[in-house]
């Protein structure tokens, strides 16, 4: 960054509107008060996150204006000269939203924070022209950071929901590749044991021992330790029995209940034949049972992202109206359903859900919005560790929600500022300052609804209080 450059003319000055009412007199203070700075191409002005530092001028050049969103820099703006940058961090005396940096060589004059405020305290015309121009900035950094937001939410629930559905879906190809083999092996079995000349009785206490298997699978009643018991059991009878890799086969027979002693009646007429069929018939009831194991993990899988995909689309409130009745506990299960990949092991969530709430008339897709930011806020808050409580009732003609965390809880010097808008606690580009902002105006201005916060060190409470009956069209 220079430091040369010709002093700031008047006639430059009233290039800009905000200065064309300025008297003489203020025109010339104002030239005598700034200091120059020269940037070349690529330097920054001023960082995101900077504190205030002054009103900058931009006589000649082009700035652009960035913002951190996600731990990315995203372009969002530029001004050419004449122009004027820095206004809203003096008057809020907060840090700089954005980042600015020249696009070209630029030629920028900095009036001190003081002078500036002088200036338009005592210039009612400067005053109006720089307060007009900070809300269309405002309104425009607004659109586009709740632009963001909207998206950064999309994008983390897609992300949630391509993890979650990436399980159940290598399942099904892991069947759909076995399965297939396993059934060509079974009907050769079926083929070279029909060409035995087979005893009807014998063959049906097979089949009975199958089918009583298949019901096992399909509806599993004892804990793992008493089928590793037998599987071990199961393994010692093979190996005596000289079944070839009896390890493979043991765990499917266990996993159809099938006992040492069931297997010494079955084979019992073929314990002497010399050929295949002595071992035959274990190795087909082990493989018919590894057969509707895969197809029980297909159907899991299968299920599973059915849930999924519904909970996705009752989220969203696809192929609905804007308005529509809305069961508040639906939107809450299916929020955590997606948020399910970041609440691990260490979070637990407890619901204490009033057993026969309302239905209410409400933009169903915006709550389930509203439950988003407050719980993955909340997951923020306990960092892989701790509860968060889920807690709804009525009262009166209102319905509320609660939730909760025991994390370490909102200091008392900016309880009163979270919802305001671009105001963050976490560091600069991983919060926009607009999630509880969103939510706010959601429950306010589109349900009529109230939303409290109640914080101390090992407990957060947000408390939505919702109208029992919406009529209003909301804005």
């Amino acid at each position: 960054m220079g430091s040369f450059a010709a002093m700031l003319r008047v006639d430059e000055l009233l290039r800009l509107e905000v200065f064309a009412k300025l008297p003489p007199s203020r025109l010339e203070w104002v030239c005598g008060r700034v200091r120059p700075v020269v940037l070349c191409a690529g330097e920054t002005l001023v960082k995101e996150g900077d504190p205030p530092r002054g009103f900058f001028i931009l006589a000649e050049g082009k700035l652009g204006i960035w913002r951190q969103s996600d731990g990315v820099e995203m372009p969002i703006g530029r001004h050419e000269a004449p122009g004027f940058v820095g206004e809203v961090p003096v008057l809020t005396d907060e840090p700089m939203l954005v980042s600015v940096r020249a696009l070209t060589d630029c030629r920028v004059y900095e009036l001190p924070a003081s002078d500036f405020l002088e200036l338009i305290h005592t210039c009612r015309d400067v005053e109006r022209l720089i307060f007009r121009e900070v809300h269309h900035r405002l309104r425009g950094l607004e659109s586009f950071v709740r632009t963001r937001e909207k998206m950064a939410a999309l994008g983390t629930l897609s992300a949630g929901l391509a993890h979650e559905l990436n399980n159940p879906a290598a399942a099904l190809v892991r069947v759909l590749n076995n399965v297939a083999p396993a059934i060509v092996e079974l009907q050769r079995m079926n083929l070279i044991y029909g060409q035995s000349n087979p005893d009807p009785k014998h063959s049906e206490q097979w089949l009975q021992v199958r089918d009583v298997g298949y019901e096992a699978i399909a509806h599993p009643t004892e804990d793992a330790s008493v089928r590793d018991d037998l599987e071990e059991q199961l393994l010692a009878w093979l190996e005596d029995y000289g079944v070839e890799d009896a390890w493979k086969v043991a765990g499917p027979l266990a996993l159809g209940r099938v006992t040492p002693e069931t297997l010494a009646v079955l084979i019992e007429p073929w314990r002497d034949h010399p050929g295949e069929l002595r071992d035959m018939g274990i190795r087909w009831l082990a493989l018919s049972f590894d057969v509707m194991e895969m197809i029980q993990s297909g159907l899991r899988g299968s299920r599973r992202i059915f849930d999924l995909v519904q909970s996705m689309k009752s989220y969203s409130h696809v192929d609905r109206g804007a308005q529509q009745m809305v069961d508040i506990h639906e939107g809450l299960e299916d929020t955590l359903r997606l948020l399910s990949f970041r609440i691990n092991s260490g979070v637990e969530v407890r619901r204490y859900y009033h057993h026969n709430l309302s239905q209410i008339l409400a933009y169903g897709s915006e709550l389930n919005q509203v439950w988003t930011n407050l719980i993955d806020n909340a997951l923020d808050a306990l960092e892989d560790r701790g509860i968060i409580e889920l807690t709804t009732g009525c009262k009166g003609e209102h319905l509320y929600v609660q939730i909760a965390d025991n994390g370490p809880g909102i200091p008392a010097d900016i309880q009163s500022r979270i919802f305001e808008p671009f105001y963050t606690t976490k560091p600069v580009g991983k919060g926009s300052g607009l999630g509880l902002d969103v939510a706010r105006r959601i429950i306010e201005n589109r349900h009529q609804g109230t939303i409290a916060l109640e914080s101390q060190p090992g407990r957060t409470v947000f408390t939505i209080r919702l109208p029992l009956a919406l009529n209003h069209n909301g804005g």
